[in-house]
């Protein structure tokens, strides 16, 4: 893949379409990615990401890659660079809007880094948020799991 320099946007041009690629290793590395502080590194790392997780079997090509994408995840929540933690936030959200209940089992190693960064008032309303579309895709045993570390979380359902 190669970045497009537009006047006023980005974009990924990929070498082979996207659907035809295979997503062990390229989603791991570009999960990876989103850690990254340095142009044009943050936007390959996000658009790739958000590109690949587009493809229509994306979920049956990530779902085996979960646990490998879980981790690369955290590292850019625990990143004390605000612009990465909300990368790694906006991509944990993209691949639970993807793989669904798959990241329950997995979210509870995310939960400390989100409920640390709800005391960030700037930062707040934005996890809020994101919790509710890890519930909304995770459904009601994603509820008890973000409960059981962020007691002070409000479902969508209620």
């Amino acid at each position: 893949m190669q970045l497009v320099h537009g006047s006023v946007s980005h974009k990924l041009q990929w070498e082979q379409p996207p659907e035809t690629i295979s997503f062990d290793p390229v989603l791991i590395i570009l999960a990876e990615g989103l850690r990254e502080t340095k142009h044009p590194y943050t936007f390959v790392a996000k658009e790739g990401f958000k590109e690949l997780l587009e493809v229509e079997d994306a979920a049956e090509k990530a779902i085996p890659l979960v646990p490998k994408v879980i981790p690369k995840l955290k590292a850019a929540l625990t990143h004390s660079d605000v612009e990465v933690f909300e990368r790694g936030l906006h991509g944990l959200v993209q691949l639970s809007a993807v793989v669904g209940p798959a990241v329950n089992d997995h979210l509870k190693h995310l939960l400390t880094s989100l409920s640390k960064g709800l005391m960030d008032k700037n930062l707040k309303q934005l996890i809020t948020d994101a919790l509710q579309r890890l519930e909304l895709h995770g459904g009601k045993d994603c509820l008890v799991i973000i409960k059981s570390k962020i007691p002070t979380y409000c479902s969508v359902y209620n």
